[in-house]
Order: C-alpha cells, then sequence, then structure tokens
C-alpha cells in the first residue's frame, strides 16, 4: 500500500512542478530548432538541394554574395586605363575575398562613356579590364582565374548620357565559373564552402596566397 500511494503521489508533484515553473508551451513537442528560425536556420542545407535539383546554380550563389561582400566596380579618368588610389583599394578588398574561393574563376568587363567612336571605346573598355587583371594578378591572384577577354564598350551606361560620366568608365568584376582542375570537388557543397570561408578567415593573406600556389602552381 506504501509503493502505491508513492506511485498515484508522483504526478501530483509533477502537476505542481508544472504549476510552479508555468504551462508547458505547445512548442515543446515541436522540431528542435523551430522557434529560433528566423530564416537564416537551414539555409545551406536549402541552396545545397536546390543546386542538386538544378533550380539554383552555384556560381550564381557565390556572385550574389561576392557583390553583396565587396564593391564589383571601379572607376576611371576620362580616356585613360590607369587605376588611381581608390581603385588599387577596391581591387585589394576584392582579391581579399577571390583567395578564399581558390575552385572559382572571374571575369572583368570594361566599359566607358559615350564620347568617342563605338570603336575606340572598346578598346579602351579592353584596356581598362586588362588592367584590373593585371593588378589583382599581382595580388597573387592566379591568372588561369581571371579573364579579361570581354568588353562593352559604351554600350552598357549605367547613366544614360552622350556627355563624359565617370559612373560608366568603369570595369566591373563578376563571377563567371569554376576552375576545372581543382582539387574541391564542386557538386553543391555549400555548406562545406561556407565551413571552410569561416575557417580561412583567421588565416592571414601569404598563408592564402601560398596555399593557392600550391593548388595551381605559381604563373
Amino acid at each position: 500500500m506504501k509503493n502505491l500511494m508513492i506511485i498515484v503521489g508522483l504526478p501530483l508533484v509533477i502537476a505542481g512542478c508544472g504549476q510552479t515553473a508555468g504551462p508547458v508551451p505547445n512548442s515543446f513537442l515541436r522540431e528542435a530548432g523551430l522557434q529560433v528560425d528566423s530564416g537564416a536556420f537551414g539555409n545551406a542545407t536549402l541552396n545545397n538541394s536546390m543546386i542538386q535539383n538544378g533550380e539554383q546554380s552555384y556560381a550564381d550563389v557565390l556572385g550574389e554574395r561576392f557583390a553583396s561582400e565587396v564593391p564589383t566596380t571601379i572607376n576611371f579618368a576620362f580616356d585613360s586605363a590607369v587605376l588611381d588610389s581608390t581603385a588599387q583599394q577596391v581591387l585589394k578588398q576584392q582579391a581579399t575575398w577571390i583567395r578564399q574561393f581558390p575552385e572559382v574563376k572571374f571575369r572583368v568587363y570594361g566599359h566607358t562613356d559615350a564620347v568617342g567612336s563605338s570603336s575606340y571605346n572598346k578598346n579602351l573598355g579592353q584596356r581598362r579590364a586588362n588592367a584590373a587583371v593585371a593588378f589583382l594578378s599581382s595580388l597573387g591572384i592566379s591568372k588561369s582565374r581571371l579573364e579579361a577577354v570581354v568588353s562593352y564598350g559604351e554600350t552598357q551606361p549605367l547613366i544614360q548620357t552622350a556627355d563624359r560620366d565617370r559612373r560608366n568608365r568603369r570595369t566591373v568584376t563578376e563571377v563567371s565559373g569554376f576552375v576545372g582542375r581543382h582539387p574541391t570537388i564542386i557538386d553543391g557543397k555549400y555548406a562545406q564552402i561556407v565551413y571552410r570561408d569561416y575557417l580561412k578567415s583567421a588565416e592571414s593573406e601569404t598563408t592564402l596566397t601560398q596555399r593557392e600556389e600550391a593548388a595551381f602552381g605559381t604563373q
């Protein structure tokens, strides 16, 4: 009888504890992490799924990250392909980001304003793209990962004007694809890349450059 009283009394003790601490919320029985999902929780898995089933390109994902985390555009003086100090600082930021993803290739697009002939401006846009690529290469980025082969000349202005406009005299750096011979397997492992990104953020630029040279060789 004594044992029976203890067993019968146990629910009362538990109920009493529940009353002291307040009612148990309904979410207690739901999936772990449900209440803390503010939109970022599980996004790496979502990206993996979308990439694997073809709904999203891995290059697009990194392209969006690149555009949101560093400036992609530099500007030039009139009729010039010379990089000023501001342009060089932007390219240094780009190079720091590019080093974190040695499997990714980039393309630099050259643009001009509308002053001058189309043929001259196309050549000038190409020279500007070449200048940006040369500077990135001087910072330790392998030339096998950089392209300056496309020049839009005056055909894609940011500002519609026939006059001089510095905003139109620019180069734009974008993600273009992947290095085919890089040992990293690119099959939608976005979470793995993000994790590696966090680890490498603590490494010096010298270490990142040495690792890249080990993978591709000095070029």
